[in-house]
């Protein structure tokens, strides 16, 4: 990989996204650690630094529309491009039938799972566009293929997101811009703010992090749409 090549990873400070991040550093990107929680970003920097990689730590609301469009203008000025965007971050609120959700709740998960990675293509897309290149990433469920009970806003939000991946795809490739979505199903982290039962079973966040790595390194006459992955057992 370009040693001048730029990631920005959402989502960075646990989890999937700290994996992908320490993979993408391992690659030779210079990778932005977006994310809410600095404390934890400041500490993935530190380690992806002290193991010879390059990293800076960016804490904004994905919620908020201006704060990503000042990130868009942010890695305009400073670097001139964006090759990586690895669209992430995403929470769960499950638990309840669709029914008993607040409002309030729907808008938020749906505001995070799906109209941030919007908001991300629309801060950053132009920079591959004018380099005729990049690569996004954009990391689903198996829920977006399934329905889940108790879980309906969820699911609603990840089939979204694959419908949103597939037609930016089309919108993009002839730009040389290639756009994937991974879409995992139960993974080893506390997502939903539970630690997961049978641990060793799961799908480990390093796992998706070598998928990603794979595409990013994909020769350029071709691009993989989706990525399927589940457990070699059921946990």
């Amino acid at each position: 990989m370009d040693r001048d090549a730029v990631a920005l990873v959402t989502g960075a400070s646990r989890g999937i996204g700290a994996a992908i991040s320490r993979r993408l550093a391992g690659l030779g990107a210079r990778v932005l650690l977006v994310a809410r929680h600095r404390e934890r970003l400041e500490s993935l920097a530190t380690e992806i630094c002290n193991a010879g990689g390059q990293a800076e730590t960016i804490s904004l609301d994905l919620t908020r529309e201006e704060e990503i469009a000042a990130l868009g203008e942010k890695v305009r000025q400073q670097y001139g491009r964006c090759d990586i965007l690895v669209n992430n971050a995403g929470i769960s609120k499950m638990g309840a039938p669709l029914h008993a959700m607040e409002p309030a709740d729907w808008d938020e998960l749906m505001a995070t799972n799906l109209r941030a990675p919007y908001l991300m293509i629309r801060a950053l897309a132009p920079l591959m566009i004018e380099r005729g290149s990049g690569h996004i990433v954009n990391i689903s469920s198996l829920a977006g293929h399934n329905p889940l009970r108790n879980g309906a806003a969820y699911s609603a939000s990840k089939w979204a997101l694959n419908g949103l991946t597939y037609s930016v795809a089309e919108e993009l490739r002839d730009y040389g811009v290639r756009v994937s979505v991974i879409a995992p199903g139960s993974v080893n982290t506390s997502f939903g703010g539970h630690e997961p039962a049978n641990a060793a079973a799961r799908i480990q966040p390093e796992d998706i992090a070598d998928v990603v790595a794979l595409l990013v390194e994909q020769r350029p006459q071709s691009f993989v749409s989706e990525v399927l992955i589940r457990p070699a057992r059921k946990p």
